[in-house]
């Protein structure tokens, strides 16, 4: 328990420290213009209330993520109580406020553009296509899941006839469900379904964090948290699964996630005022990291410790959901787990739609295609919807996330790139972006080598070693392009 608390503490005096450090980096100002008013469409670029954004963005950038990821994440032990608070303090709130900021300062551009400008237009092409990419496979993401999971919860076997491979009419007929309300939220003005929804779920989202908490606190002669008293990694395969870089890619969205950084544009084009860029950006994803670390404490100590842990998530085939369900029932009651599940359904699908959305405005951006007029709105994300589609009934669920969360890493690691230029060209202190680059580098360049879905390297000296090589070339290469541009780096 007192690690937890430690940890819980930090995450929150962090926003009022740290986050503000990062303000004056950023030189806010409240006289400056923003894009909701220089730029104003009524479709995607719309002023909102900062309350209203905020719980908007954290819908956002939250999705299953803090959830799944951190429950399944607290398999290696209290370690991951360490990835959560450092990560979310120095790395995660930084590249989301950071780039949020450059959207916000760049009239509200999708993250290609923004990467294009401070990395080069070659980058940008790249990071155009990767973007959309990982996009698809958000919206697939979170399209199945939330149908999977109502699917699940109903349980009516009158209806379970297969009907396409695995896919039974029931399950069908839920995903047709989502699209439509996906291809909804994906074209019509952001003030009309998500401007009035998401508040609502992200609200759902806290007050589900909370109520484990309450728990904790209350009940923690029977709920123990484990203490972090080493590094020792406590997953069941340790050797398949190392902390480095697995426990990396295991928690993004409690720690850090690339996706976010394509949300944020989303928020920076309702943005009213520079300083709100603290509270909206930096104060969402800090909200994030506390709501993983509830998770992540409940799931190592509803089962007895870590052990118990893993072999919950064994016995369950490491279906997440059956086990958030299991913790929800036992700790709230059958009523209020009913509530948290349908929370957790809604945090999947609304993160699913923005996916769809952040693709169609990186299309936009990076096609010039204007996007008041509806009929070309609906030419970019119908060959979207369509593949996600695909995605779904082409690849088996753990492929796609196994993929999704290196390509989700690997963005957060270009985008903290873009931030150290960023950094130069306005002559601020690179140190506090340069090192969460550098690291998030070496962790995706060394999953490469590790990971089975790649190269699957046996000999895992030779793989860190690797990646490393990878790693300083990636470095080189960034930094001779600062130096070209913006001058010796200070």
């Amino acid at each position: 328990m007192v690690t937890f608390l430690i940890c819980l503490a930090l995450l929150i005096t962090a926003y009022f420290t740290y986050g503000r450090y990062l303000e004056r980096v950023c030189d806010l100002k409240s006289t400056n213009p923003v894009p909701s008013a220089t730029h104003y469409d009524g479709v995607d670029y719309i002023p909102l209330p900062r309350w209203k954004i905020f719980l908007i963005q954290l819908l956002n950038i939250a999705g299953l993520g803090p959830i799944f990821g951190a429950l399944l994440g607290a398999a290696y032990g209290p370690v991951a109580f360490l990835w959560i608070t450092l990560g979310g303090i120095f790395v995660g709130a930084m590249h989301d406020m950071i780039s949020g900021v450059m959207s916000l300062k760049s009239n509200g551009v999708s993250l290609p553009e923004i990467i294009g400008e401070y990395l080069g237009q070659r980058t940008k092409q790249f990071m155009g296509i990767f973007s959309v990419l990982l996009m698809t496979l958000v919206g697939a993401v979170f399209l199945s899941q939330p149908a999977n999971l109502i699917d699940y919860r109903l349980d009516i076997p009158s209806l379970e006839v297969i009907a396409f491979g695995d896919y039974t009419w029931m399950l069908l007929a839920i995903l047709a469900v989502i699209l439509i309300y996906y291809i909804l939220a994906t074209l019509l003005p952001v003030d009309k379904i998500i401007g009035k929804l998401y508040p609502i779920f992200g609200l759902a989202l806290l007050v589900m964090a909370v109520g484990i908490l309450v728990v904790l606190l209350t009940q923690s002669d029977k709920y123990g948290i484990p203490e972090l008293t080493s590094l020792r990694n406590m997953i069941a395969d340790a050797k398949k699964f190392p902390i480095v870089p697995m426990l990396f890619t295991t928690i993004a969205c409690g720690a850090i996630s690339g996706f976010h950084a394509t949300q944020s544009p989303l928020m920076a084009r309702c943005i009213t005022n520079e300083k709100q860029s603290r509270s909206i950006f930096y104060g969402a994803m800090i909200a994030e990291s506390i709501i993983a670390l509830i998770w992540a404490a409940i799931a190592m100590a509803f089962w007895g410790g870590v052990e118990g842990l893993n072999e919950a998530i064994a016995a369950n085939k490491g279906n997440a959901a059956v086990l958030v369900d299991m913790i929800a029932t036992e700790t709230l009651g059958p009523a209020i787990a009913t509530l948290v599940i349908i929370g957790v359904i809604a945090c999947a699908i609304t993160s699913g739609d923005t996916a769809f959305r952040s693709a169609r405005l990186i299309v936009a951006d990076f096609l010039h295609i204007e996007q008041k007029s509806l009929r070309k709105r609906i030419y970019i994300s119908l060959p979207l919807f369509a593949a996600g589609l695909f995605i779904i009934f082409a690849l088996p669920f753990q492929t796609i996330w196994s993929y999704f969360a290196w390509c989700n890493q690997t963005l957060a690691a270009i985008t903290l790139w873009a931030i150290v230029a960023y950094l130069a060209k306005r002559r601020k202190p690179q140190i506090i972006a340069l090192i969460p680059a550098l690291f998030m580098s070496y962790v995706c360049t060394s999953y490469m080598f590790v990971s089975p879905l790649m190269f699957g390297l046996e000999n895992r000296a030779l793989a860190y070693i690797l990646g490393g090589v990878v790693t300083i070339i990636i470095t080189i290469a960034v930094a001779l392009r600062i130096r070209k541009n913006y001058g010796k780096a200070e």
